[in-house]
C-alpha cells in the first residue's frame, strides 16, 4: 500500500467547491472561544461539503491568523456569515423551514446513532461554547437535540472533535442512505 500524493487526491479547487452541490447541513457556532476550534470546524465543513457556517456571539471571524492556522484556507471555500444572536438566527432559519438541532447533553436528547435525517430537509447543527455548551435558550428553541454517546470517564468532547463526529455521521446518512 502506498500513500497518495496530494496531486493524486483530485480535490476541488475553491471555484469548483463553491459551484458544487452542498449537503443540506448548516453549522452554527454558539460563542466559541478557541480560534483553533473555529478553524478546525471550517476545515471539517469543507471536507463534508457543508452549505454554510454561522459564527455567533463571541465567536471570532476570519480573517485571523489563528483561525487560518487550522482552517488551511477553508474560510475561503466555505460560505460563512456572522450573526450576533444565536437564538435570533435559529428562529430565522426555522422560518425558512430549516430544522435546528442542538448538539448537547440534555433531557430527551436523541443519541446520534439513532437520529435519522429526513430526505429533503435542511438541518442547522449548533455547537456550543467550550465550557458552557449550547446556551439553554438556544436548546429550548431547537427542533431536536442530539447527544454524542460517550462511554469513558470524561463528560464532553472538544468542539472540533464533536463537529467532526456529528458532521461525518450526518453526511454519511444523507449522502449514502437517504
Amino acid at each position: 500500500m502506498r500513500k497518495l500524493k496530494n496531486s493524486e487526491l483530485n480535490r476541488l479547487n475553491v471555484a469548483e467547491f463553491k459551484a458544487s452541490e452542498k449537503i443540506p447541513l448548516i453549522v452554527i457556532l454558539d460563542n466559541i472561544r478557541s480560534l483553533n476550534n473555529i478553524g478546525s470546524v471550517f476545515r471539517t465543513a469543507d471536507a463534508f461539503l457543508i452549505k454554510k457556517v454561522y459564527l455567533c456571539g463571541i465567536t471570532a471571524k476570519p480573517p485571523h491568523k489563528e483561525i487560518h492556522k487550522t482552517a488551511l484556507g477553508a474560510t475561503e471555500s466555505v460560505d460563512w456569515e456572522y450573526a450576533e444572536n444565536t437564538e435570533t438566527l435559529t428562529k430565522e432559519l426555522q422560518s425558512q423551514n430549516i430544522k435546528v438541532v442542538a448538539i448537547e447533553q440534555a433531557e430527551k436528547s436523541t443519541s446520534l446513532e439513532q437520529f435519522m435525517p429526513v430526505k429533503g430537509e435542511t438541518y442547522a447543527v449548533i455547537f456550543g461554547n467550550e465550557v458552557k455548551g449550547v446556551a439553554q435558550n438556544v436548546v429550548d428553541s431547537s427542533d431536536h437535540c442530539i447527544e454524542i454517546p460517550q462511554f469513558g470517564t470524561k463528560h464532553s468532547l472538544n468542539i472540533s472533535v464533536s463537529c467532526g463526529v456529528v458532521l461525518w455521521d450526518l453526511f454519511s446518512k444523507i449522502r449514502f442512505t437517504t
